[in-house]
């Protein structure tokens, strides 16, 4: 059974969190605070983590990081707040997701069975060198790219900026994390780095560059390939 840990200090949110999981045959338990939060992680070591941000003893991001100190658990952050600051600074501190209060019941029911199914999946690491979609296909080690029949040509930037996100396959990886793994840590504030590229990358790679399938923006917050 997949257990989840709710953090969250509504208790009607918690109700029907609770009861739209276990109804799915998740096992669930549930911290109203930081603290509880964390020893119950460490304790019940749950396969997915539900976090609000806003809890009564600390901020969210917080426990994030302390998670982070020692689990690599899926973390979906549950947040009113909006803004792409505490979006970035929540999913640079470690987060894999960010959904943002109110919700669709069904929509975080599938963002917590696609963060489920990522680590049920064989993860990709440093050495995978194939990776294989309907309509592309990337050789990492001999770095080439074939879509349908044909080669397709990417430049030494373009090449760094797809590794980072197919090896990281379903995750948001925020604009800073890509500029400064890319560009280093001067350029950190150059979105318009990342614009210009991952357009050049969708050219490249997507059927209809306009509404792309596999190299999705999270406007204000980062970027995601979905295989």
């Amino acid at each position: 059974m997949t257990r989840v840990l709710v953090v969250e200090d509504d208790p009607q949110l918690v109700r029907a969190l609770v009861i739209n999981m276990q109804v799915r045959r998740y096992g669930v338990d549930a911290a109203p605070d930081g603290a509880t939060a964390l020893r119950l992680a460490a304790a019940r070591r749950p396969d997915v983590v539900l976090l609000d941000l806003g809890l009564p003893d600390m901020d969210g991001v917080d426990v994030i990081r302390a998670l982070r100190g020692w689990s690599r658990v899926p973390i979906l952050v549950l947040s009113a707040r909006q803004g792409s600051d505490e979006k970035v600074a929540a999913l640079d501190a470690g987060a894999d997701d960010y959904v943002t209060k109110p919700f669709s019941m069904d929509e975080l029911m599938a963002r917590l069975r696609a963060a489920v199914r990522r680590v049920e999946e064989t993860p990709l690491a440093s050495e995978t060198v194939l990776v294989e979609t309907d309509d592309f296909t990337v050789d990492l080690l001999a770095k080439k790219l074939v879509r349908g029949q044909f080669d397709v040509r990417l430049t030494p930037t373009e090449w760094h900026l797809l590794e980072i996100l197919i090896t990281n396959p379903g995750r948001l990886i925020t604009q800073k994390h890509l500029l400064q793994e890319v560009w280093g840590v001067s350029q950190s504030n150059k979105t318009n780095y990342l614009r210009v590229y991952m357009a050049q990358l969708r050219r490249k790679l997507e059927a209809d560059p306009s509404h792309p399938r596999y190299l999705i923006t999270e406007p204000g917050t980062g970027y995601r390939f979905e295989g």
